[in-house]
């Protein structure tokens, strides 16, 4: 499954909605994308999304969409 999380790039920072970031990522369910991206990054997570069919082939028109690794 695909996921996209919504993160702010400084955790010591309050959040600030401008600076809301996202990245894409696979993983079997929300919790483990999650701690995904807690054990690999510093962010500030605000939100994890499921990603369903015609989301992700809407993601995918965006020239920023890359699935991230880690």
């Amino acid at each position: 499954m695909t996921f996209k999380v919504y993160y702010q790039p400084d955790a010591t920072k309050r959040p600030v909605r401008e600076n809301t970031q996202s990245l894409y990522i696979e993983a079997d369910s929300e919790a483990q994308a999650l701690l995904l991206v807690e054990e690999n990054t510093d962010y500030n997570i605000e939100f994890v999304e499921q990603l369903d069919d015609k989301a992700l082939e809407y993601e995918k028109q965006n020239s920023n969409f890359k699935i991230t690794k880690f």
